[in-house]
C-alpha cells in the first residue's frame, strides 16, 4: 500500500512538474513564471556577482550569462560583429574652452566669454551659434500644486529663459532637485533654444546629481555619482578608475575633475552633438541685461535673496547670441558592454521595426570600509529608501557585496522573462530587440551609448519600454501589493498611454497604475533618472516602470530573499502585454509630444 501510494504521489509530483515546465516552454505571456525568475536572479543577485559594478569581471560574468541564455532560445545576437555584445566606450575628455554669450540691449552690446561672467558646461556639445530673445522667468519654476507657476501666460518657444534664485519660501520639501532642473525644463517642457540661470552651491549644475544631471542628449555628467542619490555609499567601490578596481571615486562636477587622468569629464556620447546650451551665470550678467533694459536687478535679486515673490519682469528688445564653440581631446577610454538580442517579427513590412526592452544589469559592487547606513532617500540623507520611520536590517556578519536583487537584478530577469516568452511564443508583426544596458549606476552609460551608436536605425524603434526596480513593494508596504508606477507613459505620445492602459485592462487581473513619478512636479525628477531617458531625449516615446524604493535600496540588505516573485512576474507580463500591442500596430504609436498630464492620483487614458 505504502509503496503503491509513493509512487502515485512521485506520479502526481512528476506530472505537475511536466506540467510547469511545458507551460513555460510553450512562450507567450504564460511562461513568465515566479520559479523561472528566481532562478535566474539568484545567480545574477548572488555574491559570486560581487555587485556587478561597472568595469568589473562580476559584471563581465552577469553578461555572459545572459548571452549563455539567449543562444540557448535561439534569439538573433544584435550586438558588434554578429555578436550579443554592443562595446561601449567610456572616453575621458580633456577641453579647450572658447564659447561665450553676447548680448544685445537696446542697442548697447556685450560678450561675456566663458568663465568671465558666464560658466559653460565642460561638455558643451558641438560647435553651432544659438540666438534668441530673452524671455526672464523669475524663479523659473513651473509647480502650480505648490502655488508656484513663473511660465504661467508666457510662450517661451524660441527663446533664451532667464532665471534666478533659488526659488520662493513656498518651495516643497525635497525641491532641490527641482532647481537643478529649470534648465532642462525650460529647453525640454518650454521649447527653448537656451537657458541661463545662477550658479547654485551645491546645486547639480545641468539638471540634477549624477545621471539624471541632463538630458541624455546633452553633456553626460560624471560617470561617478550615484542613480538616485548623487554620491556613493559609505565604503562602497563607486565607477573605479581603470587603475584601481575596486577602489572608491570621487564624484567630478563642474569645470574639471577629481582625477586629471578621467579628463575635464566623462561621457558615452557623441562630442559633436549639438545640444540645447544650458548655462550658468553671474551677478555681471544678469545686472548688464536688466539695468541695460531699464529695469533694476538690484531689487530683482534682494527679493530673490530673501525668497520673496518676484514680479512679473519684461526685457524689452534683449537679444541672446550664444557661441558653443570648445574643442575636445580624448585623453582616456574605458570599456564596458551592453547585451543585444532581438527576435525577427513574422509581417514582411514591418519586421524592419522595432519595439525596445530594456533594463540595466549593473549595481554598484561591494563595500571596501564597514558598511554605514548607505545612502538614505532618493536624494540621499533622510529615512533609508526615503521610508518614513523605517530603519535598515543589519547585514549578515561579513557581508559586504551590495546584491541588487531589486536593482536592478529584478528588471534584469524581467527582460530575460520577455526575450524567451517572445523567442518561444507566438511573433508580433514588428521586431523586438532586448537590451540589457552597462553602467547605468555610473551615468546612463550603456542607454547613452545606445541612443548615439544604435544597433539599429532610431527612427526604425517604435517605442522603447524600460524596467528598473519591479520586485518589491514601495517601502514594503502591503498596501502596495498591486502597485506599479508608470513613468513618462504620456509624454511623447498619448496613444502609447492609452495602449498601456488598455494592455493593463485586459489582464486577468489587473494592476494598480500609479503615475505619481511622472508628475511634473515630482521633487526627485525620476523621468530623468533611468535608461528610457536616453531614448526619450532621441524622442522615442518610452514607458519606465518601478515599483519604487524601499528601505534596502542600494544597500547589503538588498537580496533575492525579499524579492515578491509573483508580483515580479505579474508586472513582466505587462510589460509583455503592452509590449505586444505597440509591437502588433500598422503604425508607430504617435508622437504628440504634448507632455505630462498624469501625475499624482490621476489614472486611466487620455481622452482625444
Amino acid at each position: 500500500m505504502k509503496s503503491r501510494l509513493y509512487a502515485a504521489v512521485c506520479a502526481t509530483v512528476l506530472a505537475l512538474s511536466l506540467s510547469v515546465h511545458a507551460q513555460s516552454q510553450a512562450g507567450g505571456a504564460a511562461s513568465i513564471t515566479p520559479a523561472e525568475l528566481k532562478e535566474w536572479l539568484s545567480y545574477i543577485a548572488s555574491d559570486q556577482l560581487e555587485g556587478r559594478q561597472v568595469y568589473t569581471e562580476g559584471l563581465g560574468l552577469a553578461a555572459s550569462y545572459i548571452a549563455e541564455h539567449l543562444k540557448e532560445w535561439r534569439i538573433k545576437p544584435a550586438g558588434d560583429d554578429g555578436g550579443y555584445f554592443q562595446e561601449v566606450k567610456v572616453l575621458g575628455v580633456n577641453v579647450k574652452r572658447n564659447s561665450s554669450v553676447t548680448v544685445t540691449v537696446n542697442g548697447q552690446t556685450k560678450t561675456f566669454k566663458d568663465g568671465e561672467g558666464v560658466t559653460f558646461p565642460a561638455n558643451a556639445g558641438g560647435k553651432q551659434t544659438v540666438t534668441g530673445q530673452a524671455e526672464f522667468v523669475g524663479y523659473g519654476l513651473s509647480l502650480p500644486e505648490a502655488g508656484i507657476d513663473d511660465y504661467k501666460g508666457r510662450d517661451v518657444k524660441g527663446k533664451v529663459v532667464l532665471y534666478v534664485g533659488r526659488g520662493p519660501q513656498t518651495m516643497p520639501a525635497g525641491g532641490a532637485r527641482l532647481l537643478g532642473a529649470r534648465a532642462r525644463n525650460a529647453v525640454e517642457l518650454g521649447h527653448a533654444v537656451a537657458a541661463i540661470g545662477p550658479a547654485i552651491a551645491g546645486g547639480f549644475g545641468r539638471g540634477g546629481a549624477g545621471r539624471g544631471a541632463a538630458p541624455a542628449a546633452t553633456a553626460t555628467p560624471s560617470t561617478t555619482a550615484d542613480a538616485r542619490g548623487g554620491t556613493p555609499p559609505a565604503g562602497a567601490t563607486g565607477a573605479q578608475s581603470p587603475a584601481q578596481p575596486g577602489a572608491a571615486a570621487t564624484p567630478q562636477r563642474g569645470r574639471g575633475g577629481a582625477n586629471p587622468a578621467l579628463g575635464d569629464f566623462q561621457t558615452v556620447q557623441r562630442l559633436d552633438n549639438k545640444i540645447p546650451p544650458q548655462i550658468t551665470a553671474g551677478d555681471e550678467f544678469f545686472e548688464f541685461i536688466f539695468n541695460a533694459a531699464g529695469q533694476n536687478y538690484a531689487d530683482i535679486k534682494a527679493k530673490a535673496d530673501k525668497q520673496e515673490a518676484i514680479p512679473a519682469t519684461a526685457l524689452s528688445n534683449v537679444s541672446i547670441s550664444i557661441n558653443v564653440d570648445a574643442d575636445y581631446d580624448v585623453v582616456q577610454t574605458r570599456l564596458t558592454r551592453n547585451v543585444v538580442g532581438v527576435v525577427e517579427g513574422s509581417d514582411p513590412r514591418l519586421k524592419d521595426t522595432y519595439v525596445l526592452f530594456g533594463a540595466h544589469y549593473d549595481h554598484i559592487g561591494y563595500q571596501q570600509s564597514p558598511p554605514g547606513q548607505g545612502r538614505g532617500g532618493f536624494g540621499g540623507g533622510g529615512a533609508p529608501g526615503g521610508c518614513t520611520g523605517q530603519q535598515r536590517d543589519t547585514p549578515k556578519a561579513g557581508d559586504i557585496v551590495n546584491n541588487g536583487a531589486d536593482d536592478d537584478g529584478s528588471g534584469t530577469v524581467a527582460v530575460l522573462a520577455l526575450a524567451k516568452a517572445f523567442a518561444t511564443g507566438p511573433k508580433p508583426k514588428r521586431s523586438v530587440m532586448f537590451v540589457w544596458h552597462a553602467g547605468e549606476e555610473a551615468g546612463l552609460l550603456g542607454s547613452r551609448y545606445m541612443a548615439d551608436y544604435p544597433e539599429v536605425p532610431l527612427e526604425k524603434v517604435s517605442a522603447q519600454l524600460n524596467i528598473d526596480m519591479i520586485g518589491r513593494n514601495r517601502c514594503d508596504e502591503a498596501s502596495e501589493s498591486n502597485t506599479v508606477y508608470l513613468v513618462g507613459s504620456d509624454r511623447i505620445s498619448t496613444e502609447l498611454h492609452n495602449l498601456s492602459e488598455d494592455a493593463n485592462a485586459a489582464l486577468s487581473g489587473p494592476m494598480k497604475l500609479d503615475y505619481e513619478f511622472n508628475d511634473p512636479a515630482d521633487p526627485e525628477s525620476i523621468y530623468t533618472r533611468s535608461d528610457h531617458y536616453s531614448y526619450a531625449s532621441k524622442g522615442i516615446p518610452i514607458i519606465f516602470y518601478t515599483t519604487g524604493l524601499h528601505r534596502d535600496y542600494h544597500y547589503l540588505t538588498d537580496e533575492v530573499g525579499k524579492i515578491e516573485f509573483p508580483k515580479l512576474a505579474h508586472i513582466s507580463q505587462l510589460v509583455y502585454a503592452t509590449g505586444w500591442k505597440v509591437a502588433n500596430l500598422d503604425h508607430f504609436p504617435a508622437r504628440d509630444n504634448k507632455g505630462p498630464r498624469k501625475g499624482k492620483g490621476a489614472s486611466g487614458k487620455i481622452g482625444s
